[in-house]
């Protein structure tokens, strides 16, 4: 930018232009006289630098007010933190610690080899949605969740409208046992997929036939309203479960959501209404993957005694 002798540079005229992006020249040596106003240049854009820093850690500061778990994980994911350490210790239901589910040599070895390219294709395109997910998705399967958590945290800031991204969080904070954190990522799911078109959901780990059979739409609404029945919200969680039964479209979505459509009328007291649901359900179904929720609803037909439902470790 060429500046005429004394011409003022003022500051609206450096607001307006970076000073990384224009240099100086006077049409006349005035070398001193440069070097000031240079200096004076580079003063104004360390203030305008720590103005944006101090905004960003009051925003830091607004989230840990409206959350502070949700913050904390920012923060360690920001930091590089022990995620586990900052989300503390998962509980079950019955105050017990839960502990990562074990795993065949064979399988966590799979699932090590998997997590190994999810890794991969992240590095390389690391603000993909799609390698965000997978990389979330794959860390997960090894019940390293609270890590998973973090990496949705970090895909949601760069995708805030990716309804995929708060889904897969959200099934996450089920895993261990945040409820309400769980119920608001499937809320805002739910509202995002509104009005759009559904698709099939990829499986990390597909069944014995290879064959999805559910789609993002059906695993927002069935994991939102099971949040809901989890918080002991059956009436909220029950239009979910008499819509999903309505669409489902193969026999696996079928006994998913007529297994949690029944539990929920009969929590409700609704107990005429909840044996209706089980009148479609035959010993023959060609179910696919969701082998326990049939003999669950076989059972509560009376076809199968509960004591066969019980695995040697159940029964001690």
């Amino acid at each position: 930018m060429v500046v005429p002798p004394n011409a003022e540079i003022t500051d609206q005229l450096v607001r307006r232009i970076p000073l990384e992006s224009f240099e100086l020249v006077r049409e006349r040596d005035e070398g001193p006289l440069l070097a000031m106003r240079l200096e004076r240049l580079i003063r104004l854009q360390r203030r305008r630098s720590q103005v944006h820093e101090d905004a960003f850690k009051e925003r830091l500061r607004t989230e840990a007010k409206r959350n502070d778990i949700l913050a904390a994980i920012a923060l360690a994911s920001r930091d590089s933190l022990d995620l586990e350490e900052v989300l503390g210790a998962a509980t079950s239901l019955l105050g017990t610690p839960l502990v990562r589910p074990a795993l065949s040599v064979a399988s966590k070895a799979t699932y090590e080899h998997n997590l190994a390219a999810a890794r991969h294709a992240f590095e390389h395109t690391p603000t993909n949605a799609d390698s965000i997910i997978w990389l979330g998705r794959r860390t997960a399967y090894l019940g390293r969740y609270a890590e998973a958590i973090g990496i949705y945290t970090q895909g949601i800031a760069l995708h805030p409208n990716d309804a995929r991204i708060y889904r897969h969080r959200g099934h996450r904070y089920l895993s261990i046992r945040k409820f309400d954190l769980a119920v608001r990522d499937f809320e805002q799911a739910n509202a995002l997929i509104r009005g759009r078109p559904d698709e099939v959901e990829p499986d990390g780990i597909p069944n014995a036939q290879g064959i999805p059979t559910s789609t993002l739409h059906s695993n927002v609404r069935y994991h939102l309203a099971l949040g809901y029945y989890l918080q002991g919200q059956f009436a909220k969680a029950l239009p979910f479960y008499q819509e999903d039964v309505k669409i489902a479209v193969n026999p696996d979505m079928v006994v998913a959501s007529s297994h949690w459509l029944y539990m929920t009328l009969r929590r409700l007291g609704r107990d005429a209404e909840a044996a209706t649901v089980l009148a479609p359900i035959a010993a023959d179904m060609k179910v696919i993957e969701n082998g326990s929720y049939h003999r669950l609803l076989l059972m509560y037909q009376g076809r199968i005694a509960p004591d066969a439902m019980l695995t040697p470790a159940d029964q001690g």
